[in-house]
């Protein structure tokens, strides 16, 4: 995998279709990732480089794989939830 370097964004796309709620990523990066109630995953979308090997961590730990960390220098179109 790619180093992050300063201008690069940092961000998280999980498969919530294929996450099973076994809570590594919880386990493993806990400011990034909770279990809500028996199964629903929340996570932050973002994360720092202080957080880059824990997530990276969690990423390697997930047993269905639902996790993907992503490290680009393009910005993130839409990304943001939009309502209306």
């Amino acid at each position: 995998m790619a180093l992050a370097g300063a201008g690069f964004q940092r961000r998280l796309v999980v498969d919530l279709n294929r996450c099973q709620g076994f809570a590594q990523c919880a386990f493993l990066a806990p400011d990034v990732f909770a279990l809500h109630g028996d199964e629903a995953l929340l996570f932050s979308p973002r994360f720092d480089e202080a957080q880059r090997d824990r997530v990276e961590q969690a990423a390697a730990a997930c047993p269905v794989q639902a996790i993907l960390v992503d490290y680009s220098d393009e910005p993130t179109k839409g990304a943001e939830p939009h309502v209306g």
